[in-house]
């Protein structure tokens, strides 16, 4: 089997925990130190995530979201394959370099989801837009950790706790889900997202997703919507 090719690194913006860009044959993985955090062959979950954020939103005019964490940009493509020709997404991604292996290396993977004119790219950290918005957005998708606690950085944090959750409940519309990934289930997250108004609903979904083998892992979406 060949051996893994470091592509790149970069260090998040105010510090935490350095990303890896490896590529092996077709094979991309990108790490947080010697964690993994996406791989091209397992994104399956990611894709689940965002069909269920914007599930009841194919129809609806002007449909507006807000994706945290570009990653290999699946859950962006899925998104825009689920939305309308008026939607906006918007993609807030705090690391330049994951945002320039999307538009280079890994541009092929998700069908260079970038370019779609629907797609609107903040380099900045998620958090900066959640806290300015006023019921602004029909859909929040957030995967910028391994679930619900800082991976990548310590300010993720904020996210997940209840006044982050409680801003995040503010910036949706009527009837607004926020989407949040997990490798696992979390249940004291799961009371916190009650605790900021949400109903919510945990879905185990397969990390392989499209794949045709049956078992496999499976990861966590919490579909929390605004009353």
């Amino acid at each position: 089997m060949k051996p893994w090719l470091l592509l790149g690194r970069a260090q998040p913006p105010g510090g935490g925990a350095e990303l890896l860009l490896y590529q092996r044959d077709s094979e991309f993985s990108l790490k947080a130190d010697n964690q993994e955090l996406m791989n091209s062959r397992v994104y399956g979950s990611e894709e689940a995530m965002a069909r269920l954020g914007c599930q009841n939103l194919g129809k609806r005019p002007g449909a507006r979201v807000l994706i945290g964490g570009l990653g290999m940009g699946y859950s962006v493509r899925t998104a825009l394959d689920t939305l309308g020709e008026d939607a906006r997404v918007v993609v807030a991604e705090l690391v330049p370099e994951v945002a320039e292996w999307n538009r280079g290396v890994l541009a092929e993977l998700a069908g260079r989801p970038l370019d779609d004119r629907r797609t609107e790219l903040h380099e900045t950290d998620v958090a900066e837009l959640i806290m300015a918005a006023r019921g602004d957005y029909d859909a929040i998708l957030l995967d910028v950790d391994n679930g619900a606690e800082a991976m990548v950085r310590e300010g993720n944090n904020w996210l997940y706790s209840l006044p982050g959750l409680t801003a995040a409940h503010g910036a949706l519309r009527r009837g607004g889900v926020l989407a949040v990934w997990s490798a696992v289930p979390q249940p004291a997250f799961v009371k916190r997202l009650r605790r900021a108004g949400f109903g919510v609903d945990e879905v185990k979904v397969r990390a392989h997703g499209r794949s045709s083998r049956k078992g496999g892992a499976h990861h966590v979406v919490w579909v929390a919507k605004r009353g």
